[in-house]
């Protein structure tokens, strides 16, 4: 292994040191000097540091932590593994949104065309599921022939033409967090608050943005599931976006039970489009218009969400869509058509055994189910079956009787379905007791708070 250059620092003073020496010191929980972060990325990114040594750094870090100066040496040694953008030439604020992932997620996908039919430039880089949660890319991919990698030159034209791009890292946008974040997924090292909050800065940065909105998830469907975990997460992020120069606003929101009703790919794109007619779920919808207020502010745009409103009425936010997706090489006609996208064969119900109310709908368990029928990945190289899903028919405060329908499952593969069918009913409670349920928006952190 070829070691770094030397660099001047107390615990390494006089010494090159190979990746292993990296990994000994922050499994041993000091920090790693800056020069050292700098070469260990660069040189997983060049494939000199193989997949397990950076594996085995991933699972220090999350041991361990990164301290302040480590995490900023860490995002700038991801940020400058490849291209950074410029967009200086698209005569519109240049804002974008990023979650930390959840079950049922898919609030990007109607989001971004509403907000740009609205005068907003969004430059959406993406990022495929992670664990148990699903990803925007993988959902897009649903559509038939949509390809969301595309060079920094087809970024930038579909943007410049459309005011939207919906794609994942190319080979040369920030190409040391592609391995990573691939990585990580299938080696249990996704809940570490520096590793996501650098994970997720280092690509909004390479972006060109004006300002940023981050949707930060807690509870049992998400990877921070304690509020003080996501809060500082959320402030971490806003710390890194603002020193620079980027309007950073983050949202903490819930994650305890899935967002709408679909969770898979294709169902969850079926429910974006439900969204932009404006016959989607409430609790999708609501963030939707939540989120995009805060992206029009961020633009300088008053009266959002009517605005917001206007783009659901007269369909620019599902025509917007449209262009874009056809763009990107797909299908539009699933659009039009959702019942084209791709569908399961087999179909299963799972049934309330007894009367109540839904006092539990566990995001994380349906999550989980959803992942191991084929909805996700458990390896990094798991292909995504994209007409696998869930529909969630009862959540928290729904009242059910004896025998009604919880959930319907699409499944290709019966031997998996039938492994994660106990599973998947254990995600339900029913009590007696109606309960309440909880804002959707827990809290809001922007740079007047770190």
């Amino acid at each position: 292994m070829t070691p770094f250059p030397l660099y001047p620092t107390t615990s390494l003073a006089a010494m090159a040191c190979t990746a292993v020496e990296l990994i000994e010191l922050k499994r041993d929980g000091r920090p790693l000097p800056a020069a050292g972060i700098e070469w260990l990325i660069a040189a997983y990114t060049d494939g000199l540091v193989p997949d397990y040594q950076m594996a085995a750094m991933a699972m220090a870090i999350v041991l361990n932590g990164l301290d302040a100066e480590e995490l900023a040496a860490w995002t700038n040694a991801m940020l400058n593994s490849g291209d950074i953008l410029d967009f200086s030439n698209v005569p519109f604020a240049k804002i974008d949104k990023h979650s930390t992932g959840g079950v049922g997620d898919k609030i990007s996908i109607p989001l971004a065309p509403l907000v740009a039919s609205c005068g907003v430039a969004v430059p959406m880089m993406s990022g495929r599921g992670l664990g148990h949660t699903g990803g925007t890319l993988d959902k897009l991919e649903s559509i038939p022939g949509f390809t969301t990698r595309i060079d920094k030159e087809r970024f930038g034209a579909i943007l410049g033409e459309h005011n939207l791009v919906l794609a994942g890292q190319s080979d040369t946008m920030v190409p040391a967090d592609r391995k990573l974040y691939a990585l990580r997924g299938s080696t249990g090292t996704v809940p570490s608050i520096p590793l996501i909050a650098s994970s997720i800065m280092s690509k909004k940065l390479a972006e060109g943005l004006d300002g940023l909105l981050l949707d930060v998830k807690t509870g049992s469907g998400a990877f921070m599931q304690d509020m003080a975990s996501a809060r500082e997460l959320a402030r971490t992020m806003v710390g890194i976006g603002s020193s620079s120069d980027v309007e950073t606003v983050a949202l903490i929101t819930a994650m305890d039970q899935p967002l709408g009703r679909e969770v898979g790919n294709a169902n969850e794109i079926r429910e974006s489009v439900e969204v932009l007619r404006g016959a989607g779920p409430d609790d999708v919808t609501e963030l939707v218009f939540t989120f995009g207020e805060v992206m029009l502010d961020l633009a300088g745009i008053d009266d959002g969400r009517e605005r917001l409103q206007e783009a659901i009425d007269t369909g620019a936010g599902l025509q917007k869509l449209r262009e874009v997706a056809a763009a990107h090489g797909g299908d539009p006609a699933v659009l039009e058509d959702t019942s084209l996208l791709p569908q399961a064969p087999h179909q299963a119900t799972i049934e309330a055994g007894e009367g109540g109310y839904v006092t539990r709908c566990d995001a994380l368990v349906i999550g989980l189910a959803a992942t191991r029928i084929g909805a996700g990945r458990e390896q990094m190289e798991d292909e995504v079956d994209h007409g696998v899903g869930i529909t969630v028919h009862a959540k928290i405060g729904d009242r059910v009787s004896a025998g009604d329908p919880l959930a319907t499952v699409r499944y290709r593969d019966e031997s998996r379905w039938v492994a994660q069918r106990d599973d998947l009913a254990s995600a339900w409670t029913v009590e007696t007791a109606r309960p309440t349920v909880g804002d959707l928006v827990v809290e809001r952190i922007d740079r007047t708070q770190i």
